[in-house]
């Protein structure tokens, strides 16, 4: 089993390196133990595991997919304290699962990866970090996630101001909000949930949209204690409710690509504007023009009705400027602020932009992904052997819980994985020419789909408005894909010594 090493070795040597410990990379790590395979190294930038639900800390933080489904099949949480989990249960569920695993001793924290490049003669991936330590692997696994890099918009003149400024996802918690005049820059999944929070406490909060998102009522509940106590007792209950969810949920798929349900759908969630916002003008503003589903579809109960109170504005005339007390408007008026909060969402298509991944005969990751990001199953890319994406390209989604999708990309990968670690194979390289048509076929199913053409511009499409990011399909039809991976979708080589 690895173990944790001493600060002063610079080198280890594992069969697996995986990168990052939420859900994708506690998720391997997971089932690598299941699968009698102990001899891998878990990488994790900060000093604890969890990931996004480490990190986003941001007050009102919680998920917006049923409790039940955004946990791992194979470890159910009969406690769950609500019908939709906040962001320090989820957290503790990711502890709990390292705990129950035993898979903390494979964790080296404080360990950024910065890059990592294939020996094919070796047929070894040396990895990178930060701290100049190296790590060599049989296989390389790529838990980074999609959610983990900030973006922070380019404001004219923000050095020059003097107040307080941080990202959502780098919540200041030393700095008291309390009577204080704050800037609110995006209305997305992140600031739909922390603005009516800090709208209870601030003076005054100035809300800067760009566009409006669409937004349902959240069916969130506590989770009576009478029922906690049959999921402990009866674990086949909670097991069908999850079934149940699980179809649920994926019923919504229709929603997004039917367009007689979109526009029910669409239909309900005016009629829920009207029946909440008070202000005609707030109404219109927060309205969007463009067909749901081509943003994100966001859930929420306290948010249309934050925009009612008296301390808070919304504003539709852009950012012109920053000073060095206020924000200046597009249509030149000037915001007096002592702070100002970015809402405004992560790097996606351009994750892996700054790190330097290098596969078979020196091809670069970068070079590769210039046009954009592609891979096989949203798990492997040609020219890169035994490296292995969790939640890569095209495996996002809009209807359903991704924690089914890492789960159907474990299975896949852990088959490869365990011929690569007990020596059956060397070496695991999808063939382009699969590559291909896998992305052919997506990028076909996607084109005339609401998150191309739905009339709007999000962050599931890169910068040449190809969409990178979403499973075109139901995720059951994604699983069946997956079960298996298929050797003949393979370059195989056999491993050095055999």
């Amino acid at each position: 089993m690895a173990q944790r090493q001493s600060k002063d070795q610079r080198s280890y040597r594992t069969s697996v390196v995986i990168v990052g410990t939420g859900f994708s990379g506690l998720g391997m790590a997971i089932k690598l133990k299941q699968a009698g395979i102990d001899d891998f190294i878990v990488l994790e930038k900060a000093e604890d595991l969890g990931g996004t639900w480490r990190d986003n800390t941001y007050p009102g933080c919680a998920c917006d997919v049923p409790s039940m489904m955004y946990s791992f099949s194979f470890e159910q949480n009969p406690n769950w304290s609500r019908t939709f989990a906040r962001q320090g249960e989820i957290e503790d569920y990711l502890q709990h699962c390292a705990d129950k695993y035993r898979v903390r001793d494979h964790i080296h924290y404080g360990v950024e990866f910065t890059g990592a490049e294939y020996d094919e003669s070796a047929q070894t991936w040396t990895v990178t970090t930060k701290d100049g330590t190296e790590y060599l692997g049989k296989a390389l696994v790529s838990g980074v996630g999609a959610l983990h890099i900030p973006s922070y918009p380019e404001l004219p003149g923000v050095a020059d101001f003097e107040g307080e400024v941080f990202h959502s996802a780098e919540w200041n918690h030393d700095y008291d909000l309390a009577g204080k005049r704050v800037a609110v820059i995006g209305t997305g999944a992140s600031a739909i949930q922390f603005v009516p929070q800090i709208a209870k406490e601030v003076e005054r909060l100035h809300l800067f949209q760009r566009t409006p998102p669409w937004v349902q009522p959240k069916p969130d509940h506590p989770v009576p204690e009478s029922v906690q106590r049959i999921f402990r007792r009866v674990p086949f209950a909670q097991r069908a409710v999850r079934n149940a969810l699980y179809w649920t949920l994926e019923a919504r798929y229709f929603a997004v690509f039917n367009k007689r349900l979109g526009r029910i759908a669409e239909h309900l969630a005016k009629r829920y504007i009207r029946s909440v916002v008070k202000d005609p003008k707030v109404r219109e503003a927060v309205t969007p023009d463009y067909s749901m589903g081509c943003k994100r579809i966001l859930l929420s109960n306290d948010y249309y009705p934050a925009l009612n109170r008296s301390n808070v504005d919304l504003v539709t005339s852009g950012v012109a400027e920053v000073r060095k007390n206020s924000v200046v408007t597009g249509d030149g008026e000037e915001h007096p602020v002592d702070a100002i909060i970015y809402g405004t969402g992560f790097h996606v298509t351009d994750a892996f932009d700054d790190l330097s991944i290098v596969g078979r005969d020196g091809r670069k990751l970068q070079d590769v992904w210039r046009n954009g990001m592609e891979a096989y199953l949203g798990i492997t890319v040609s020219g890169f052997p035994n490296l292995f994406f969790l939640l890569g390209p095209n495996t996002g989604l809009g209807h359903n819980s991704v924690v089914f999708m890492i789960e159907s990309q474990l299975n896949y990968a852990v088959g490869c994985l365990k011929k690569i670690c007990r020596g059956e194979i060397g070496q695991l390289d999808v063939r382009q020419s699969v590559q291909d048509d896998f992305n052919s076929e997506i990028q076909s199913e996607l084109g005339d789909a609401v998150w191309s053409a739905g009339g709007c511009r999000s962050w599931y499409l890169d910068e040449n408005g190809v969409n990178r990011t979403v499973w075109p399909g139901f995720t059951w039809k994604y699983w069946l894909r997956t079960r298996k991976a298929d050797p003949a979708d393979f370059e195989i080589t056999a491993a050095r010594g055999r």
